[in-house]
């Protein structure tokens, strides 16, 4: 038989007063001593219940405002003692210290208030110091106190208090304690990254409360779990429960489409874009996304960054496709949508993302500021005798874009802001030019007057011949090469244009 144990005293001390009145009745009734502080307090007495303020046992009233009220040995004297040590007895009778069992306690809304856009001030305020004391003091003592660390907790304390009628077993107090633990390891990595962001400590901390099991991994053989609130980025009107390699797949459709201004589609397959397109009108934007390979968008992730139509639904409807991810969508074009059952709908909304983006990798963790640079005209510099002409350079950024977000090795060629071959994570700069050829004629497009990006510098003239011997006239890439003479050298003996950046856009 396991041992239970009575609760037969509890501190109630917390910010949130909801759900507190269910509780304190529970208590009351049980035959509970209650003792509180401030608010809560008088909170409790509203109710018409007894209860015995924590000045009575410390002698000391709430002071600094509020920032000392329960840091007395009175209180956590009471919490700490151990019910099975003699020292501990007889040091608590020695010095009159009540018995605590129960430990009810939230804390000031740090993360909120940060993200609130409030001052210094006020954020330093929102630093709960009595309150993580109380949580970790009970949940250290949990072979004897149960610690109620959050509003999350009292559906569980409740049907505690129903079923068992006060009394707890250790492996209640232990869940409560490892659920307290969990709660004060995030609520301080909160506040050393707020203070990190000037302090720059080299020290990685990335905490999240909220956890989403996937069905599987990146395969059915591997767990998965999703950790953030993806409530926050969109809404899902129809569809699946979304899986680990949607939620990658939605990662680069993102970031790509973000990128964009004017109309434009992106569509995805294993976060590399297989079809990409931007025009004045949202229907030729998806007819020419679609059109860039038209065979790898089946099953794909489709982004836009407009508001669905319903003449637009109706051509995407014709392809099967395993997520659209919108900024909205018409009531008819939504219908047309969810005629398949299980495609994902998803709405976007104005949820802001880490700057920083990491990764496990051997036994620890990479972390590294996201590639937040888009080049612009100004940025550029012509290299060659032959300058791009306007439309040209419009086309340049086009290609950079998308070859930005591709897996290296990288080559894009794109015409009219309509991406027509990738070559992506090849082992050689000349193989992704030759796969991105290869699909372009696959699908019909004349590269006459086309354009060429690359992630990175060319060591030879090789896929600058290559490129021009298929109708290739303008260049963009980072430059940068030991080698880049041979490069502008040759473009500038067939009239073609080269541009530099001086950025490389790697990605692994």
């Amino acid at each position: 038989m396991e041992e239970l144990k009575p609760i037969k005293s509890a501190l109630i001390s917390v910010y949130h007063k909801e759900g507190i009145d269910t509780i304190a009745r529970k208590l009351h009734g049980l035959g509970v001593i209650m003792y509180s502080t401030g608010g809560t307090y008088d909170f409790i007495r509203s109710l018409g219940l007894p209860c015995t303020t924590v000045e009575s046992l410390t002698t000391y009233p709430s002071i600094f405002g509020g920032r000392v009220k329960t840091l007395h040995p009175a209180v956590f004297g009471g919490i700490l003692f151990r019910r099975d040590n003699s020292t501990d007895l007889a040091e608590r009778e020695l010095h009159a210290i009540p018995s605590i069992d129960l430990v009810i306690v939230d804390l000031y809304p740090f993360e909120s208030t940060v993200t609130s856009g409030a001052g210094h001030e006020e954020i330093i305020e929102k630093i709960d110091i009595g309150g993580i004391s109380l949580i970790r003091a009970a949940a250290k003592n949990y072979n004897d106190v149960v610690i109620v660390p959050s509003t999350n907790q009292y559906g569980d304390l409740i049907s505690l208090l129903d079923e068992k009628n006060g009394y707890t077993s250790i492996d209640d107090r232990f869940r409560f304690a490892a659920e307290a633990f969990n709660l004060s390891s995030h609520y301080d990595s909160a506040i050393f990254n707020y203070f990190n962001q000037t302090a720059r400590i080299p020290a990685f901390k990335v905490s999240s409360q909220k956890a989403s099991a996937l069905r599987y991994g990146e395969n059915p053989h591997q767990k998965g779990v999703f950790y953030g609130d993806l409530e926050k980025v969109f809404e899902q009107h129809h569809g699946k429960e979304i899986s680990y390699n949607n939620l990658v797949d939605l990662e680069a459709a993102i970031s790509l489409i973000d990128e964009f201004s004017e109309p434009t589609f992106a569509i995805i397959k294993h976060t590399n874009a297989c079809g990409l397109a931007a025009r004045p009108l949202l229907l030729q934007a998806w007819k020419d996304a679609l059109a860039g390979d038209p065979v790898s968008a089946y099953g794909g992730v489709v982004a836009t960054n407009r508001i669905i139509d319903e003449e637009t639904a109706m051509e995407m409807n014709k392809l099967f496709m395993e997520i659209v991810i919108a900024p909205g969508y018409e009531k008819n074009a939504l219908e047309i949508l969810k005629s398949k059952k299980n495609r994902i709908l998803l709405q976007r909304k104005n949820a802001d993302f880490q700057a920083s983006q990491f990764r496990s990798a051997l036994n620890g963790i990479l972390v590294q500021d996201k590639d937040r640079y888009t080049e612009t005209p100004e940025s550029l510099k012509v290299v060659t005798n032959v300058a791009p002409e306007a439309s040209q350079v419009d086309d340049l950024l086009f290609a950079n874009i998308a070859v930005k977000h591709l897996k290296s090795n990288a080559i894009v060629l794109a015409k009219n802001k309509q991406l027509l071959g990738a070559g992506c994570g090849m082992t050689s700069r000349v193989d992704a030019l030759k796969h991105a050829i290869n699909k372009a004629h696959e699908f019909g497009f004349d590269l006459g007057g086309a354009v060429m990006s690359s992630d990175a510098y060319f060591p030879f003239a090789d896929s600058v011949e290559i490129a021009y011997n298929n109708g290739i006239r303008a260049v963009i890439q980072p430059g940068g090469s030991v080698r880049d003479e041979d490069s502008i050298n040759f473009c500038n003996l067939h009239e073609m244009s080269m541009v530099f950046t001086g950025i490389r856009h790697f990605k692994h």
